[in-house]
């Protein structure tokens, strides 16, 4: 019998594995990285990202702990820096690079023979990954497939849910938000800034970033404007 979960699940997925070079290098520099797609060639990984930073300097230093890392196999430079048209890049420098390294040590196998597509880029940075997936399964049967990625690759997964859309699309293109409107924005969505009642205040956010009050609004606004498409 056909599944039918009215037009499936949107989430996104908060990413730790273990022997990751993605994970190891962002751990370890400023910069970020988006993941354009991983192609499995004479047994190897092929994955095509867009290596991104606040300067070149920081770029520089991001592709080249990339080539120094014992878990990367080779790496070459793309033309396009953006890989994808739609893609809005983080910060003000950015370069195309495709990485070979080994297929047992990604986590996209691992996901997507569970129905999990990959809806955006992924997104790479201070040592995690961020997925975002749609799946043709209910609420209960997504955690199980979560739970059977975490077994197999010993990952650490945080599953959030984003929307269940009914019609259209009914997605929020979270990669057109800077790396700092993203993390405001999902930070308050976690502690339930957007539940009613709300679960947390503005106050207490910007206390726990260390920021304004009037900051911290700002950075939302900013972020809902895109989220929502308005002018």
């Amino acid at each position: 019998m056909a599944r039918d979960t009215t037009g499936g699940l949107r989430l996104t997925l908060d990413i730790w594995h273990p022997d990751c070079w993605t994970l190891e290098v962002t751990d370890r520099t400023a910069g970020g990285l988006l993941g354009h797609g991983v192609h499995r060639i004479d047994g190897m990984a092929n994955g095509r990202f867009t290596a991104y930073g606040d300067s070149t300097a920081e770029v520089d230093e991001l592709v080249a702990e990339i080539r120094a890392s014992s878990l990367t196999d080779s790496v070459w430079e793309t033309a396009d820096p953006h890989a994808d048209a739609d893609t809005q890049v983080p910060g003000s420098a950015s370069r195309g690079i495709v990485v070979r390294y080994d297929m047992a040590k990604s986590i996209n196998d691992a996901l997507v023979s569970r129905g999990f597509i990959p809806d955006e880029p992924v997104r790479m940075y201070d040592g995690r990954e961020y997925w975002t997936v749609i799946v043709n399964e209910s609420r209960t049967g997504v955690h199980e497939r979560i739970d059977a990625v975490r077994d197999e690759m010993d990952a650490d997964v945080a599953v959030e849910l984003i929307t269940a859309p009914s019609a259209g699309s009914g997605m929020f293109r979270t990669d057109a938000l800077s790396a700092r409107q993203r993390e405001v924005f999902e930070l308050a969505r976690q502690r339930g800034y957007y539940t009613w009642p709300r679960e947390v205040s503005a106050t207490e956010l910007a206390d726990d970033l260390e920021i304004s009050k009037a900051t911290l609004l700002e950075h939302l606004r900013k972020a809902e404007v895109k989220l929502l498409g308005e002018a």
